[in-house]
C-alpha cells in the first residue's frame, strides 16, 4: 500500500500509542467508554474522509475563491458535501461531552483526528474548528437554556460558529472595540457596531451561523474590563428550535487572503437596519454569563483555537514534507559528486543538501506534531486526572500553550518553504501542492494572535505567573527527561520498554542528547530571571525582545519532545548515525531527526539568550523618524 502523502499513520500511532499511551486514559471514568480499538477505529474514519472528501478539493477551493453576492456568500459545493460528512461521522462532538450529545473521545485522540482533515484541506477543516471553539465556549459558559437553544444544533451539523472580537479600527488591542450593546426590557441586547476578520462569518453551509461577538454595554468600565460576549445568531432561533427571523447582522464585504481561501473571511456590519427583527433596530443579542467579563470567557475559545492553529500549522508543514520526500524519492536529477557523467542520474535523495532539506523538515513537523499531541494530553489530564495531576497539567499546559500556537506556526512554515526549494522549479508553481501549503501556512504567525503577542503572553504572563510556577513546573518536566535519557541503561525510557541499543549494539546518544539540552535549560531559567528584575522597574524593555524569548524557548521545548521520543523508542534500535546500524527504519529516522534537530538546531538558543541577557536596546531605542 502506498504511503499516504497527507499524513503518517506510523507517526500517529507511534506518538498516541508508544508515548502518549493514550489508551490508558480509557481506564479513568470520564473515557471508560473507549478503548485503543475505538480510538483506532475513530482515527481510521477521519483519515477516510479526509483523504475522500476534503483532499480532493483543496485546490479547487484555493483557485475558486468566496464570492458576495447581495448578502449571500457562495462558496464551491464540495465543502458543504465534507461538512455535511464530517457531521454526520459525529465528529463535531467527538470530545464533546456524552450528555450533550457528544463522543467524549480523548482529546488527544481527537486532535489526531483533526490533524488529518488540517492536512488535507486546512480551509474547510477551518468550519469545524471554529464551531467546535464555540460550542465548547457555550458549554462552560452558557446557560442550560442557551446549550440547547445553540450547541446541540452545532453538533448535529446544522448550525455552524463564529468568534467575532476584531473591528476595523481594533485587531490585536480589543480594549479599543466600540460595538455596542444595549440592553432591552426583555432581557436580550441588541448590538450596533462592524467587526472585521470574521472567518466563517456567512455562507450556505448550515441552516444558520452562531455567532460571539464582544462588545460593550453604555456605561462599563473603559477598556477590556468593560467587555461583554453575546450570542448573535444570524437567524433568531424560537422556542421549539425551529429558525425564525432574520437577525441584523450581515456581511459588508469579503477579506481577499493570500491562503486558507475556501475559509470565508467577512466585514459584518450588526445593525445597520438592513433587518429589522422585531420591527426594531439593532442585531438581538444574548448575554452569555455576566456583563463585563467576556474577554476572560472568549479565551476559552481562543485557548483552544490556538492549540488548534498550531496544530494546523503542523499538518500543512507535515503534507508539504511527505509531497516533497515523495517528489525527491522519484525525481531523477544529477549524479553524485565526482561520479562518472555517463553513469545513471540519481534520485534527489542521493544529494546531501536534499537530505539536509527533509531531515529539517522531518525534524520540525514531527516535533510539532509531538509538542501538539502532548497538550492535548495535558488537557485530558486537566479535565480526567486527579486533582493534584489537574493543577499540574494546567500550570504546564498554560507555559505551553503560547509555544504550541507559535513553534509551529514559525517552524512548520520553514518546512513549507524548505519543500518548495526540495521541488526547485515545480516548487512554485501550482502543478504541485506545496506552494499553496506555504500560503496557506503564512496565516498562522497571525491568526489567534500574532507570534509577538505570544511571546508578551509567555514571557510577560505565563513563565512568571505563581511566583514562576509555570516555568518551575515546565523545566522540571524537561530536566526529568534529561535525567533519564542521562541514565538509559536498557530499561527503556518514557512510554516504551526494552533494550536502548540498536539490534547490533551501538548506543542510542540518549546521554550526549540530553547533555546538549541540559545546559540550555539552566540558561532558560538564568536569562528569565534576569527578565523579571528588568521588568520590576523597566516594563517595556522587559518586553521588548519577547519574542526573542518565545522562539528560544520554543526550541528547548521542541528539543525536549524530540528527546522524549526516542526514549519512548525503547528497544527499538537507533543505529549508530552513521548510516548503518538499525534495520528498524522508522526508529532510525526518529533517532537522526532527533540528532539534527538537538545538535544542528537547538544551538540558536544560544545567541538569542546572550541577546537577551545583555539588554541590549537596539530595536527599543529606534525612532520612528530614522526609518
Amino acid at each position: 500500500m502506498t504511503p499516504s502523502t497527507i499524513l503518517s499513520r506510523a507517526d500517529l500511532d507511534f506518538l498516541l500509542h508508544d508515548w502518549l499511551r493514550v489508551s490508558e486514559l480509557c481506564e479513568r471514568e470520564r473515557y471508560s467508554d473507549h478503548s485503543r480499538e475505538t480510538i483506532d477505529a475513530v482515527m481510521d474514519l477521519s483519515a477516510e474522509l479526509a483523504e475522500k472528501y476534503f483532499a480532493p478539493h483543496n485546490r479547487k477551493a484555493d483557485l475558486n475563491e468566496p464570492r458576495l453576492v447581495g448578502e449571500e456568500v457562495e462558496l464551491i459545493p464540495e465543502i458543504g458535501e465534507a461538512l455535511r460528512r464530517f457531521a454526520d461521522a459525529d465528529l463535531v462532538g467527538a470530545a464533546m461531552d456524552a450528555k450533550v450529545g457528544g463522543m467524549q473521545l480523548p482529546y488527544t485522540a481527537y486532535l489526531a483526528c483533526m490533524a488529518w482533515f488540517y492536512a488535507a484541506n486546512v480551509s474547510t477543516a477551518g468550519y469545524p474548528l471554529l464551531t467546535t471553539g464555540n460550542a465548547n465556549l457555550l458549554l462552560t459558559h452558557g446557560s442550560d437554556e442557551q446549550i440547547d437553544r445553540y450547541v446541540r444544533p452545532m453538533l448535529e451539523g446544522r448550525f455552524t460558529g463564529t468568534m467575532c472580537l476584531s473591528e476595523p479600527q481594533a485587531g490585536s488591542n480589543l480594549a479599543d472595540i466600540t460595538t455596542r450593546a444595549e440592553p432591552q426590557p426583555d432581557s436580550t441586547y441588541r448590538l450596533f457596531g462592524q467587526k472585521m476578520w470574521i472567518s466563517g462569518g456567512e455562507h450556505q453551509l448550515a441552516e444558520n451561523i452562531v455567532h460571539l461577538v464582544l462588545a460593550k454595554i453604555p456605561g462599563s468600565p473603559a477598556g477590556t474590563r468593560g467587555i461583554s460576549l453575546f450570542i448573535v445568531p444570524k437567524f433568531l432561533v424560537n422556542d421549539d428550535g425551529s429558525l425564525g427571523e432574520r437577525n441584523d447582522v450581515v456581511v459588508t464585504g469579503l477579506n481577499h487572503k493570500m491562503g486558507f481561501r475556501g475559509t470565508v473571511n467577512t466585514a459584518p456590519s450588526l445593525g445597520q437596519g438592513l433587518h429589522t427583527p422585531g420591527g426594531e433596530a439593532g442585531a438581538v443579542g444574548y448575554l452569555v454569563g455576566e456583563e463585563n467579563t467576556g474577554l476572560k470567557k472568549m479565551f476559552t475559545m481562543m485557548n483552544e483555537a490556538r492549540l488548534g492553529v498550531g496544530l494546523g500549522a503542523t499538518a500543512l508543514g507535515y503534507t508539504g514534507y511527505l509531497k516533497s520526500l515523495d517528489y525527491a524519492r522519484s525525481r531523477p536529477q544529477g549524479r553524485q559528486v565526482g561520479a562518472d557523467p555517463a553513469s545513471p542520474q540519481v534520485m534527489l535523495t542521493g544529494h546531501a543538501d536534499v537530505r539536509r532539506m527533509l531531515l529539517a523538515q522531518k525534524s520540525y513537523v514531527e516535533g510539532a506534531l509531538a509538542l501538539g499531541l502532548y497538550c492535548a494530553r495535558l488537557v485530558d489530564d486537566e479535565k480526567s486526572g486527579s486533582p493534584e495531576q489537574a493543577a499540574a497539567a494546567k500550570t504546564v499546559l498554560d507555559v505551553l500553550t503560547p509555544i504550541a500556537k507559535s513553534w509551529p506556526s514559525q517552524w512548520c512554515l520553514k518546512a513549507n518553504e524548505l519543500a518548495i526549494q526540495v521541488l526547485g522549479g515545480a516548487g512554485y508553481t501550482i502543478d504541485y501542492d506545496v506552494e499553496q501549503h506555504y500560503r496557506d501556512n503564512r496565516l498562522n504567525p497571525i491568526h489567534e494572535g500574532t507570534h509577538g503577542i505570544q511571546g508578551q503572553d509567555l514571557l510577560g504572563r505565563k513563565v512568571l505567573a505563581g511566583g514562576g510556577a509555570g516555568l518551575t513546573a515546565l523545566t522540571e518536566r524537561i530536566t526529568a527527561t534529561c535525567d533519564r535519557a542521562a541514565a538509559a541503561d536498557g530499561s527503556g525510557g518514557s512510554g516504551g520498554s526494552g533494550d536502548s541499543h540498536a539490534p547490533d549494539g551501538s548506543h542510542g546518544d540518549e546521554a550526549e542528547l540530553a547533555a546538549l539540552l541540559r545546559p540550555r535549560v539552566t540558561r532558560l531559567i538564568e536569562v528569565t530571571t534576569e527578565l523579571a528584575t528588568v521588568g520590576a522597574s523597566d516594563p517595556e524593555a522587559f518586553l521588548a525582545d519577547a519574542t526573542e524569548y518565545l522562539e528560544a524557548t520554543g526550541h528547548i521545548v521542541i528539543a525536549w519532545m524530540w528527546l522524549e521520543q526516542v526514549l519512548a523508542l525503547g528497544y527499538r534500535g537507533a543505529g549508530d548515525g552513521s548510516g548503518g546500524g538499525s534495520t528498524d527504519a522508522f526508529a532510525a529516522g526518529k533517532w537522526q531527526a532527533a540528532r539534527y534537530f538537538i545538535r544542528r538546531e537547538l544551538p540558536i538558543v544560544d545567541a538569542k539568550f546572550d541577546l537577551l541577557a545583555a539588554g541590549d536596546r537596539t530595536t527599543l531605542d529606534m525612532r520612528d523618524d530614522w526609518f
